[in-house]
């Protein structure tokens, strides 16, 4: 990944990262990410799903939407995903934190041509919930023309994570406070079936089953 100045941590520089494996894994763990860019005139931040396949992430939407017909136009864009992974609380208020890991890119995208749509968007739908696509039925010629792929190379990429206690001033240590760290997990729970599901179906696909006994 390139490293550039507007790349570089600045605050707690050792908590930056800038290894395609660390930023890879991030963006795999995680579904949401928040696309920022300026939109006639002014600043526009749209939370979407994203999919990731070697360096390149992909986005998809409505042929129509802002996003897409903005970001088709290959104008510069930041993207950020983040995840909090513990409430970290000190003696003063002042070092309250979170830990947490992070991705900021920085870049262009670029509209998916119309004969690889299709892949890009099993892309999307595999980082969602793996071999899901090989189980529904997949789009029609009439929902591929109503949607469009942006792909975004990850080049001008940082990641940044925090891990471990609470930094207090040392004059604090002494405090009757209780200090350290509330862990948060992510976890799949039981599915729930749609409440049209055909009663014939007893239990959740084997891409669903997978994915709840992975955890």
């Amino acid at each position: 990944m390139k490293k550039t100045k507007r790349s570089t941590v600045k605050r707690a520089p050792s908590r930056g990262h800038y290894d395609a494996e660390t930023i890879h894994k991030i963006l795999d763990n995680n579904h949401l990410c928040h696309v920022a860019l300026v939109y006639e005139g002014a600043p526009l931040v749209i939370p979407t799903l994203y999919g990731r396949k070697d360096n390149t992430l992909y986005a998809h939407g409505a042929s129509v939407s802002r996003l897409i017909t903005s970001l088709e136009q290959e104008i510069d864009l930041s993207i950020s995903v983040a995840k909090t992974t513990g409430l970290v609380l000190a003696r003063s208020a002042f070092h309250h934190s979170l830990n947490y890991e992070s991705v900021v890119l920085f870049g262009k995208g670029t509209l998916v041509a119309e004969e690889d749509k299709e892949e890009a968007l099993k892309v999307v739908s595999d980082h969602l919930i793996p071999d899901r696509w090989e189980e529904v039925r997949k789009p029609s010629a009439k929902e591929l023309k109503a949607t469009k792929v942006i792909a975004i190379y990850l080049d001008e990429v940082t990641a940044k994570i925090r891990t471990g206690d609470p930094k207090d001033d040392k004059n604090d240590y002494h405090l009757p406070v209780w200090a350290g760290v509330v862990p948060i997990k992510e976890e799949y729970e039981t599915p729930l079936p749609d409440s049209l599901l055909n009663p014939m179906i007893k239990e959740p696909s084997p891409s669903v089953l997978k994915l709840i006994h992975k955890t």
